[in-house]
């Protein structure tokens, strides 16, 4: 099988690759499949849409970033990334996780309660 988008352009998968979010993304509750694109030498990966190939959500591994990190049993949580020409303005989204779990191949996003927890976390810190 295979997507094409924009930013990727061709990309073969098997279906034992695709990840299963059965209440999709927020704001994108219709997209339940997705790819997880990993780039060689790079802490971000591409939660990748198998039915809109242009919808392409890059995430960060949070527990880089806060080791103590709230844990979802196997899942790995994932922070949703907002990009800037900046990078001082690169933030994550620890807010509204999505987990993760790698063995399963499925998936879901939580908003958590707790208020510690940033909607826009600056990824970069200036010295």
């Amino acid at each position: 099988m295979k997507i094409v988008n924009k930013q990727f352009g061709e990309i073969e998968y098997e279906a034992n690759q695709v990840f299963k979010f059965d209440g999709g993304i927020l704001g994108f509750e219709d997209l339940t499949e997705f790819l997880l694109i990993t780039e060689q030498d790079s802490h971000f990966c591409w939660l990748t849409s198998i039915t809109e190939p242009e919808i392409i959500f890059p995430v960060f591994a949070i527990k880089l970033l806060q080791e103590e990190y709230v844990n979802e049993g196997e899942f790995e949580p994932y922070g949703i990334v907002k990009f800037d020409k900046d990078p001082q303005n690169i933030t994550v989204n620890l807010k509204a996780p999505v987990f993760i779990n790698q063995n399963k191949k499925v998936g879901f996003q939580k908003i958590l309660e707790n208020e510690n927890y940033q909607v826009d976390y600056p990824l970069f810190v200036k010295n």
